[in-house]
């Protein structure tokens, strides 16, 4: 059941961004998320639609049972389950939909699926379907995938299971922007770490302590004070090294895209993901708090997309217009045939980190 306003109001969202590195040259990227503005325009974005999207979320707590973006309809659409919180979500200027789970239900389906997920598995609340969207990768077979199929059987509905081509697992070798300890990856963002210059990247690149260069065999230009993977994947590296670090996401046209600041993505936002092997690549977010297990070990939180990613994108920029979302972290596919690819959340980085845009 939705309920809908002859006339929706919009909340606007103030133009946020993202930089990232590229083709060898270090960008920035302001993360810190811009104040709500007060116009409310007629037709909403994508990228307005996250905006609202975060305010309604904080709002409303477990009242929301999930958001989504609407293209069609220009609409964000906010999942509730009592007929109170839909009036107040269309008077915030979203579109309310009276769903049968709460967060708090599909939680708990999540925290059991975690149970019995495997290596090649991916698990997130998917608000489109108010189910939790189960995924395995090509190297889940036989036994393994006839017990994940059973167990999400079993939840009645409330969950689903898709099979993806291809293997999910970290983007760390062949690309040519940055080097640590024999792995070549992407710069994703620069930002300020208690008033020194610093970048982020993807945490499964290197090691706190490594090297980094931006040439093979080139001289060091900074090293990575902090960083998280499995469970997360971020990395922090302090440049000791002056580099130019401008405020940009190389578009590989020649041309660049400033940066503004960072956001959280919504499913259904169109985005664009920047990273040294592949260039600039577009898609669409699909899932938001998606748990991905490696090889290496399961990485949580991530922005799940259908933009696709190769090896040496890890650590690249995901972003809408000038609004930073995500570090890229690993997936499956390639840009020939196309893929999912999983991003670690921008905002969530800088706050592990202490960092901060410039």
């Amino acid at each position: 059941m939705t309920h809908r306003r002859t006339s929706y109001r919009r909340l606007a969202a103030a133009a946020t961004g993202v930089a990232a590195l590229l083709a060898g040259t270090f960008a920035v990227s302001q993360a810190n998320a811009n104040p709500t503005p007060s116009v409310v325009p007629d037709v909403l974005s994508s990228a307005q639609a996250g905006e609202l999207a975060t305010t309604l979320t904080e709002r409303l707590g477990a009242e929301a049972a999930g958001t989504y973006y609407d293209s069609a309809k220009d609409t964000l659409v906010v999942n509730v389950v009592d007929e109170a919180t839909a009036e107040a979500v269309e008077e915030a200027g979203a579109t309310a939909r009276l769903v049968d789970r709460s967060l708090a239900e599909l939680d708990d389906i999540r925290a059991q699926v975690e149970e019995f997920a495997v290596p090649g598995t991916s698990w997130s609340t998917d608000p489109v379907t108010n189910t939790v969207k189960v995924a395995v990768d090509s190297t889940v077979t036989g036994g393994e995938l006839a017990e994940i199929r059973d167990a999400v059987e079993a939840f009645d509905g409330a969950a689903t299971l898709e099979q993806r081509a291809g293997e999910f697992q970290p983007f760390i070798a062949g690309g040519d922007a940055i080097y640590s300890s024999g792995a070549r990856c992407s710069l994703g963002f620069n930002v300020s770490a208690g008033g020194a210059p610093a970048f982020l990247t993807a945490g499964h690149c290197g090691s706190v302590g490594s090297g980094w260069s931006d040439s093979s065999g080139g001289g060091e230009i900074g090293t990575m004070t902090a960083g998280e993977f499995p469970g997360a994947d971020y990395a922090l590296v302090e440049y000791t090294a002056s580099v130019d670090n401008p405020s940009a996401v190389n578009l590989y046209n020649g041309s660049t895209q400033s940066i503004s600041g960072a956001g959280e993505a919504t499913v259904g936002q169109e985005v664009q993901r920047s990273g040294s092997t592949t260039g600039l690549h577009g898609g669409e977010v699909t899932g938001v708090d998606v748990s991905v297990s490696y090889p290496q070990g399961t990485v949580n939180g991530t922005i799940e997309t259908t933009v696709c990613a190769e090896p040496g994108d890890s650590g690249g920029s995901l972003f809408a217009g000038s609004t930073a979302l995500g570090i890229t972290s690993g997936g499956s596919g390639n840009c020939s045939s196309g893929g999912t690819t999983f991003f670690y959340p921008v905002v969530d980085a800088l706050a592990a980190t202490g960092a901060s845009l410039p």
